[in-house]
C-alpha cells in the first residue's frame, strides 16, 4: 500500500488528500481511458471472438471496464475497514479508489492479439527466436506501454502517471530475473514456482527496459511483503478474478459452448465417486482414460497442494455443490436462444455471483506471501477456482478451439518474422512504417542504457547486440498493439496476399 505522505508525482509534488475531487490519480484514470491502447481493446479477443451470428461477447475493453467497475466498491469497503482496523494497519495507509480504477483500466493494455494464445507465441517468439531473455508479458507490456510507449503532451515517454498508480498497475511486481538466494522451498506468491530446486518466473510485471521505472514506483510502496502487490494492485487483481470467472460463463453460454449434458456429468461423477476419485494417484488421474469427475478432483488436489493455507475439501465440496445449483440446474438447463426470457436467465445469473463474490472479499491473512492485502473468504475463494475450471476444461481444451488457436499462432508468426526480415532489408529498409522505426529506436536507445548502466539485477547486456535486441523488442512492442483485424491483415499483406491490404490503413 502507499502512504498518503508519498503519495507524489515523479515531480516530487505532494498529492492532496483522496478526498480531494481533483487528484491527480483521477488524472491518471483520465489518461489510461483517453489512451489510443485504451480504445484499442475493443477489437481485443477476451477468450473467444465474435462472429457474425454469435451473441455479443466481452472484449478487452468491455472486460476491464467491468473490472474497474467491480473494483470500485471493493475499493470504497476495504478503505472503511482500514478505517476500523488500526491494530492491523496504520490510519495513514488507505485504499483509494481512483488508483484501484486506474489501475483496473490499464491492467490488459499490453495484451496482444488473440487473447492469451497471441501471449504465448510471442513470448516464444521472443526467447527462442529473438533472444530476448525478458520474454513477452502481458503484464510488462502494460507497464512498458504506461511508462515507455504511450504519449502525452508534455512527457517525452509514458504517460507520467503517478507513482501510486504505475505501483497498482504492477500485478507481479517483479522482474524476469528475478533471484531468491538462500531461499529454497521458501512460499511464493502467484506468478513465481519452484521446479526441481530451481525459481521459476512465470509472470512478471517489467522487462529489463523499464525496470528502473518499476523500482521508483515500487519504492513509494510501504507497508507490503518485498514481492507483494500494493493495496490497490490487490483489489484490481481480485476485482478481475471475478470478473472474468462470471463473465466468460455468460460469453461461453451465448455461444452456445457449454454443454449442460457433459457439465452436469462432470460435477456429479465427482460429487457421487469422490471417495474413490480420491484413492487415484496423480499419474492415474491425468491420463487419458480418467473417468468423469477426474478433472474437478485434479483441481481440488492443486488447491491443496499450491494453497494449503486455505484450502479445504469441505469448502470445495460446497463450492462444486453452489456452483452446480446456479449453473447446471439453472442456468444451463435452458439452451441460449436470445429470447428475453434467455437474456434475463443471464442477467440474473451474472448479477448473482457478481454480488456474492463482491460482498466476499475480506482482508488477508498478515504475512502471507501467497497473495495481496485482500482476499475473498474460504468458500469464494474455492467457487473462483470451480467457475475457472469450467473455462478450462470445457471450453478452452476443446480440440476445434485448439486448433483455431493454432492457426491465429501462425498470424502472429508471420507477422513478427515478416517484419523483422524487412527491417533487415538493406534494400528496401527504408520504407519500414515510421512508428515501427521509432520503436526500434526507442528499444534499441533501452539496450544501450543498460549496456552502459549495468544494473546489478538485469543480466549484462553485450554491445554487440545492442541492435539486434533493439529491433526484436521494437517489432514485439509493434505487432503487439494491433487489433486481432489488424494482425491478420499485415501478416496476409507480409505473406503476400492481397486480400485485406487496404484494411491495414493506420496500423503502420
Amino acid at each position: 500500500m502507499i502512504s498518503r505522505a508519498s503519495r507524489m508525482t515523479d515531480e516530487g509534488v505532494n498529492l492532496p488528500s483522496p478526498d480531494d475531487e481533483a487528484t491527480p490519480f483521477l488524472v491518471d484514470l483520465e489518461r489510461i481511458r483517453f489512451s489510443p491502447f485504451y480504445s484499442r481493446l475493443s477489437a481485443v479477443t477476451q477468450v473467444i471472438g465474435a462472429t457474425g451470428g454469435r451473441s455479443v461477447v466481452h472484449n478487452r475493453l468491455t472486460h476491464s471496464l467491468k473490472v474497474s467497475a467491480v473494483a470500485h466498491p471493493i475499493a470504497i469497503e476495504m478503505r472503511e475497514r482500514l478505517a476500523h482496523t488500526a491494530e492491523r494497519l496504520p490510519d495513514e495507509y488507505v485504499c483509494d479508489s481512483a488508483v484501484v480504477r486506474a489501475a483496473a483500466s490499464a491492467h490488459d493494455l499490453g495484451h496482444p492479439p488473440f487473447g492469451h494464445v497471441g501471449e504465448q507465441v510471442l513470448d516464444q517468439l521472443a526467447r527462442e527466436w529473438l533472444g530476448l531473455a525478458d520474454g513477452y508479458e502481458g503484464n510488462a507490456q502494460t507497464y512498458r506501454i504506461v511508462a515507455s510507449l504511450d504519449v502525452i503532451h508534455g512527457s517525452s515517454r509514458g504517460l507520467n502517471l503517478t507513482a501510486a498508480t504505475r505501483g497498482a498497475v504492477a500485478k507481479y511486481p517483479w522482474l524476469p530475473s528475478l533471484q531468491l538466494p538462500g531461499q529454497q522451498g521458501a512460499i511464493l506468491p502467484p506468478g513465481l514456482r519452484w521446479i526441481n530446486g530451481e525459481l521459476r518466473v512465470r509472470k512478471y510485471s517489467a522487462y529489463f527496459l523499464d525496470a528502473e521505472d518499476l523500482r521508483t514506483a515500487r519504492s513509494a510502496v510501504h507497508g507490503v511483503l518485498p514481492l507483494q502487490q500494493s493495496f490497490e494492485s490487490s483489489v484490481m487483481d481480485i476485482a478481475d478474478d471475478i470478473a472474468y470467472s462470471v463473465h466468460d460463463i455468460e460469453d461461453f453460454h451465448r455461444a452456445g459452448l457449454l454443454s449442460e449434458a457433459a457439465v452436469a456429468r462432470e460435477f456429479r461423477e465427482w460429487q457421487t465417486n469422490w471417495s474413490d476419485l480420491r484413492s487415484l494417484t496423480d499419474s492415474e488421474l491425468m491420463s487419458r482414460r480418467v473417468p468423469a469427475g477426474g478433472a474437478l478432483e485434479v483441481v481440488r488436489r492443486k488447491t491443496v497442494k499450491d494453497d494449503p493455507w486455505i484450502a479445504d475439501s469441505d469448502a470445495f465440496w460446497e463450492a462444486v455443490r453452489n456452483v452446480s445449483r446456479d449453473l447446471v440446474e439453472g442456468l444451463l438447463t435452458e439452451g441460449f436462444d436470445g429470447s428475453l426470457g434467455a437474456e434475463r436467465a443471464v442477467a440474473s445469473f451474472t448479477r448473482h455471483w457478481i454480488r456474492h463474490l463482491r460482498q466476499s472479499v475480506v482482508l488477508a491473512p498478515p504475512d502471507n506471501p501467497r497473495i495481496g492485502l485482500v482476499t475473498l473468504d474460504q468458500l469464494a475463494w474455492h467457487e473462483v477456482h470451480v467457475l475457472k475450471f469450467i473455462h478450462k476444461h470445457f471450453v478452452l481444451d476443446r480440440p476445434d478451439i485448439a486448433m483455431y488457436q493454432r492457426g491465429l499462432s501462425r498470424v502472429l508468426v508471420r507477422a513478427v518474422k515478416g517484419l523483422v526480415a524487412w527491417a533487415e532489408d538493406s534494400h528496401d529498409r527504408y520504407r519500414v512504417p515510421p512508428r515501427l522505426r521509432e520503436l526500434v529506436e526507442l528499444a534499441t536507445e533501452g539496450y544501450l542504457r543498460l549496456s552502459r548502466d549495468k544494473p546489478e539485477d538485469i543480466p549484462e547486456i553485450d554491445p554487440r547486440e545492442i541492435r539486434r535486441l533493439g529491433l526484436g523488442r521494437g517489432v514485439l512492442d509493434y505487432v503487439a498493439s494491433f487489433t486481432d483485424a489488424q494482425a491478420i491483415a499485415v501478416s496476409e499483406a507480409i505473406d503476400g496476399r492481397p486480400d485485406r491490404l487496404w484494411e491495414i490503413g493506420h496500423t503502420l
